[in-house]
């Protein structure tokens, strides 16, 4: 075991800085964007819908819609299913802001409610307590590339009349009980930010079996127009309508033709992730101080993200020491999520306050997210345990 922490002077484990996650291009991706770049569609064109349906094949669904990214792809589902003034959508408190922010933007009220404290996925049971008569949707989070449980969320929803959402940008890839992510709540939406496994540059989906849904969508990123440039080009017509009031939320052909590619690439990507998973938590079994993130038997993880827990009372430092002496050592570790719920905007607009959601707020305290990408090597790997253990090993509190 390396002595002497890099911060404090030593010998870093790595020289060169090793980020949390990154895209994976290679040169098919390259030339599939300069065959768009060379066409006559930039946007609107065939590759929209050629991406669309290459995403629904991945999600089990009968329909996908693309978008320009995952927010805007939250934000389609809330107005597909009419959330407006006065309507509640329960979302959990450990999530990227995007969840809740998507809520706001319709006029409506996010309702936060707490997690599962081993796998920090939203807890049916606070769900449901959280239900109130302007309850319109609930949004599931697939937290890290972890399914939710989506059988239980589901009966939550049904007997109370409710839409289930899922925001499964961590998890495209992963599946529960052996169906696809994506084909798992009435919406699903993804992201396809370079740090995830499918990467447009930036962009997203929603996944769904309801064609109307989709419909309304489809008008939606297209500043509540019912037809794009495209359409008009193949009817030969001028007219068009705007029926909605909409954004322009378009995913271009360049970045569809990207994608069309990257999700070829996607089961390989997701088996690099769970395989570079297996050995964090292999070594990490017997490492008193870090505890990795629960895995429930009926969900094969996608892993956008390997988070673990520190266990702070067997060590004499807190989190932000522990991140900034891992950064010190080379190793780009993150930290996903701030409750949502103790930004101040929430904190502002909405009146939340800390207690709130207490098993999320402990949870916060203790976060760090490990490098996690396809592109990482083994060596790599290697890289990021041993400058955990080192640091452990440096921070551990010694027995009095």
């Amino acid at each position: 075991m390396p002595s002497g922490l890099a911060i404090e002077g030593g010998r870093p484990v790595r020289t060169s800085p090793l980020p949390y996650g990154r895209q994976s291009i290679d040169e098919l991706d390259v030339a599939a964007v300069i065959d768009v770049l060379r066409s006559d569609w930039l946007t609107t064109g065939p590759k929209v819908a050629e991406f669309e349906q290459a995403v629904a094949g991945i999600a089990g669904t009968s329909e996908a819609v693309a978008v320009s990214n995952g927010t805007a792809a939250l934000h389609a589902a809330m107005f597909a299913l009419g959330v407006g003034p006065g309507d509640e959508v329960i979302v959990p408190a450990i999530t990227f802001v995007a969840t809740a922010n998507a809520v706001v933007m319709q006029g409506g009220t996010p309702v936060f409610a707490d997690v599962d404290p081993q796998t920090l996925l939203i807890d049916p049971v606070h769900v449901e307590a959280r239900i109130t008569p302007r309850t319109k949707a609930i949004v599931a989070v697939d937290y890290a590339g972890q399914p939710c449980e989506y059988d239980r969320l589901q009966g939550v929803a049904d007997r109370h009349g409710l839409t289930l959402v899922a925001d499964a940008c961590h998890a495209i890839g992963g599946s529960y009980k052996g169906r696809p992510v994506g084909s798992l709540a009435t919406l699903s939406t993804f992201s396809f930010h370079p740090a995830k496994h499918v990467t447009t540059g930036e962009g997203g989906a929603i996944a769904t079996d309801n064609p109307e849904l989709a419909r309304r969508m489809r008008v939606f990123r297209n500043h509540g127009i019912t037809t794009d440039h495209r359409q008009r080009e193949l009817q030969g017509s001028w007219l068009y309508e705007m029926v909605e009031l909409g954004y322009n939320y378009r995913l271009s052909d360049i970045q569809c033709a990207l994608g069309l590619n990257q999700l070829a690439k996607l089961a390989l990507s997701v088996a690099r992730r769970q395989e570079m998973a297996a050995a964090y938590t292999t070594a990490f079994a017997d490492l008193p101080g870090v505890e990795p993130l629960a895995v429930r038997a009926d969900a094969s993880h996608a892993y956008h993200l390997y988070v673990v827990q520190l266990d702070l009372d067997t060590l004499r430092v807190d989190r932000g020491q522990m991140f900034r002496a891992l950064r010190a050592e080379g190793i780009g570790v993150n930290v996903h999520y701030i409750p949502v719920h103790l930004h101040p905007f929430y904190r502002s607009r909405f009146c939340t306050a800390p207690g709130l959601c207490p098993s999320a707020e402990a949870a916060y305290e203790r976060l760090l997210s490990l490098p996690m990408f396809p592109g990482m090597s083994d060596g790599d790997v290697a890289d990021v345990a041993l400058a955990v253990g080192k640091v452990i090993a440096a921070y551990r509190r010694r027995a009095e």
